[in-house]
Formats: C-alpha cells, structure tokens, sequence
C-alpha cells in the first residue's frame, strides 16, 4: 500500500505536520496557515521569472557552438528555419506549462504535473532520475564550461590545466549553492543581473551584424538553401539540437508557489522569455553568418571569439568573460528551480523528510539544495559526464511529453477544474508528438545509450517498492537508511541551532 504523506516543515527546530490526503498542498490552497509555520515566501515577480527562464535558457552553446543544427542541415537558410521552428515549438511546449502552472498552483513542476495526471509512481521514477543523474551531471557539465571560459582570459597562449578548470569550477558550484542557500532574494536578484549580461552579449553580437547587413554583407545569404542535402536523418538531428538549445523554458513551474499572481505572471513571463530567446537565438547565427561563412563555422571552436576577433579586435577577450557570467546564470537558475522540485518530492514523502525542511530565517529550502553539492562534485572529478547525458537525453523528452499528455487527460479528467489560462487542444497534441518524436529519434540514432538511460531510468521503479511502498522493512534496513542521512541531520535537523551560527 503507498505509504501516505504528511507534509513537513520546520518551525522552531521541530515538525509541523499537515494532514495527509493524498495529494500536494500549496500556498494557495485557501487553508489557513499554521501560526508558526515556515513556508517558501512569494519573492519571485514578473521580471524575476523572465530572468529565471531566459538566464537559464541560454548557457554556452549560442556562443560556442551553434554548429550542430548546421552541420544537420547543409545550408545556411535550412539552418536559420530549423532555429525558429524550434523557437516555435518551444514556445508551444511553455505555453502548456502555462496553463498547467495556473491551474495547479503548486511548486515541483514536471513531477508535480505528472503526480496530478498520472499518480506516484511515474512521478517517483521522474524525481529519481532527475536526483541521481540528471541534475548533478548537467550541473556538472554546464559549471565546467564556467571553469573553462572564466579561466580563458589568463590562458590565452596555451592550454588551460584541466585541474585548474575543476578546481575553479568546484568553486563556482559551490557559490552557487552557498547563493541559494542564503537568500531568495539575493539569488533572484544576481539572476536577473546575470540574465542582463547574457542579453548584452547577445546585443554585442546582433548590433554589429545588423551593421553588416547595412553595408550589403550578404554574400552568405545568397543561395541560403543551397549546398549539401540534409540526410534523412540529419534534419531530424538538426531539431534535436534545436530544441535541446531551447530546454529551460519549464524551469518557472518548479517555483509556482513562490511566484507573486502566478495566474497573470507565469504566462506573461514564459510568453516574454520565449519570443526574447528566439529572436535573440535567430538574430545572432544571421549575425555569424554577416561575418563566418557557413565552413569556417562549421570549423570554429568558440564562434562567438571567432566572430569578435574578425569585428572588434581586442574587445573579444570580453567574450570568455560574458560566456563564463552566461554558465553561472544557467547553473544559478537550474540549482534554484530544481531544489525545489525535491523540496515537493520530500513533502510528498518521496523523498527523504529532511529535504524538505525549510530555514527558519532565510526561508530557503536548504537541505533540498545542499543534497546536490556532493553528488555534483561526484561527478565533477569521477563521473563521465558527457556519456550519462547521452544516456539520458531521452528520459527528458519522455516525460515533458507525459506532462504535456497529462495536460490533455486532465482536460477530460477534471473538466471542472479553473483554468485561468487555456491553450487550444491543438497545441499539447502537437507537442506531446514532438516529444515522442525525440525520444524515438534518440533510440533509432543510438539504441545503445538510450537502451542503457532507459535500464537507469526503469531502476526508479524497484526503488519506489523499496523505499516508498514497502512498509514493515526490517530493523537493520531502516537503520542504514538513516544512518545514510545521519550527516545532514545533525547539520540541519535545528534550524534555529543552524541560524544561530549563520
């Protein structure tokens, strides 16, 4: 039988415990507050949520190497086509978040949705995988671009130790997760900072094509749909990559409950984020192509540095510096979202109840964000960091695509319930087969890492019979699974003994 849950938090160094029904509670849940009890505060307006969404869409990728969907297509014009489909569909998918993110008010986003629709287990299996593997090692290998790029400026005449980048790149993760340890505020705040630089590096590219442009430097452009002939697979390949660039959108609703009017400011903010990222996205590879010719970007290794070199001289040494700022926003805002998705996990009770104890006085859900630290670096200095994604590139795309289906059964499900933002049917029905299209282009692409990422993922399953389902464990079966979190209790199990000394 599942174990029900109570819903945990921390008020004056002890349990407060709500009733347990069965399913998620929320702020908004119209029930009085418990006098005394810490909840996550409604810190996150409008532009914050912009700032969350575009500072954790565009990572490095725009400006190292957008080479991917080119090198798929064969020709500049197929190329800048695929970039705004992928916009597109993109904004389709965040449009149902929208209407998701309004109607069930609730933080946790993907496994708080298929939780609702589809029940415990799959939504168990979802947060498993995310804890395990997927969060740490995307974490991982976005801070490593960090380590890389901010390291560039004082390495340009030779190679930049590997050492010295995961050194550097343990102390990013790190601040990162001191940040969001320590204040909402202060981390909303940097984000949007951060965001701000990312933008004026894309501005920095634009600005300079568009006067390319003015001048006639358009000899690039002409016969745009002309050159190698994509393969069968490869435009397929081009919109994987497309749409890879473009993930993040989805990153607001696993902070729903701390996002002020959420029925007004989680549609305006995904529908602002998104138009602002695929313009940006378009402008900037029409800009590279004012300057590289679709071969020599193709042949680049950073085409931001190469572009800047060939039009500003020596302002190109700021291009590490602003794609190095453009890593932490993305590492800032997954860490920030994320926890929170295992904060709901905990109070749910799929998760360890510690995870989801909330500061007394910072009001952050710490234990749910330190949990990452260590696994991170675990896979920071042992991990194969590139193969794990590889293996798990699919479990992403399945279960956006299971939300986005649960959008559609909740439709005829709970007909009844308010809906304060309604996309047409049309829109999750496209999208879910989109998804479902990627996740069976990765397995026809490379069955075998897929087939060992789906072995990793269908490992949720025994797990939550283990841990979740399975009631009379025995004696020394429970001991070593709190001795396991023994550390991090004794570190946060006094909130007020922790705020003392912070």
């Amino acid at each position: 039988m599942f174990r029900k849950a109570a819903l945990p938090t921390v008020s004056n160094g002890s349990y407060l415990q709500g009733q347990a029904n069965g399913k998620l509670s929320s702020m908004d849940s119209g029930q009085p507050a418990q006098e005394g009890k810490v909840v996550l505060k409604k810190k996150v307006t409008l532009l914050r949520g912009i700032s969350i969404i575009i500072g954790t869409i565009i990572g490095a990728g725009i400006f190292i190497s957008p080479k991917g969907i080119l090198k798929n297509t064969g020709s500049v014009g197929m190329s800048l086509t695929v970039w705004t489909v992928c916009g597109i569909l993109s904004l389709f998918g965040a449009l149902c978040y929208a209407e998701l993110g309004t109607c069930i008010k609730k933080s946790g986003g993907h496994y708080t949705y298929i939780l609702e629709a589809f029940g415990p287990l799959p939504a168990f299996v979802r947060v498993w995988v995310e804890l395990l593997i997927i969060r740490p090692a995307a974490t991982a290998v976005i801070s490593l671009a960090f380590g890389r790029y901010i390291l560039e400026p004082f390495f340009m005449q030779c190679e930049i130790p590997e050492l010295a980048i995961k050194l550097i790149t343990a102390v990013g993760i790190t601040l990162v997760m001191v940040l969001n340890s320590t204040s909402v505020s202060w981390s909303a705040r940097i984000q949007m900072f951060l965001t701000f630089c990312k933008l004026v590096a894309i501005l920095i590219i634009i600005v300079p094509g568009v006067i390319q442009l003015i001048k006639g430097e358009t000899r690039h452009f002409k016969n745009a749909f002309a050159g190698n002939d994509a393969s069968v697979m490869g435009l397929p390949l081009a919109f994987y990559s497309g749409m890879y660039a473009y993930s993040g959108w989805f990153y607001l609703n696993f902070v729903t409950e701390e996002v002020e009017n959420p029925e007004k400011n989680i549609p305006l903010a995904i529908c602002i984020s998104m138009i602002i990222v695929t313009v940006g996205y378009v402008l900037t590879n029409v800009a590279y192509f004012t300057t590289i010719s679709a071969g020599e970007l193709l042949l680049s290794k950073a085409v931001a540095v190469t572009f800047a070199e060939r039009l500003m001289g020596n302002f190109s040494l700021a291009v590490p510096v602003f794609v190095a700022l453009s890593c932490f926003g993305s590492m800032n805002g997954g860490i920030f979202a994320v926890s929170r998705m295992f904060f709901v996990a905990s109070r749910e009770g799929h998760l360890p109840e510690i995870l989801s104890m909330i500061h007394v006085r910072k009001h952050t859900p710490l234990p749910a964000v330190i949990v990452l630290h260590p696994l991170t670096m675990i896979m920071l200095f042992n991990g194969d960091l590139y193969s794990l994604l590889n293996f798990l590139s699919f479990a992403r795309w399945l279960f956006i695509g299971l939300v986005v289906a649960g959008l559609i059964y909740l439709r005829y499900k709970r007909p009844d319930m308010p809906r304060p933002f309604k996309v047409p049917l049309f829109i999750p029905a496209l999208f879910s087969f989109t998804c479902l299209f990627m996740v069976a282009l990765s397995l026809y692409a490379d069955p075998v890492n897929t087939g060992i990422g789906f072995a990793i993922t269908l490992t949720g399953i025994p797990a939550y019979y283990l841990f979740i389902v399975w009631d009379n464990k025995p004696k020394w079966f429970r001991k070593l699974l709190g001795k396991s979190w023994c550390g991090i209790s004794l570190l946060y199990a006094d909130s007020r003994s922790f705020s003392e000394l912070s």
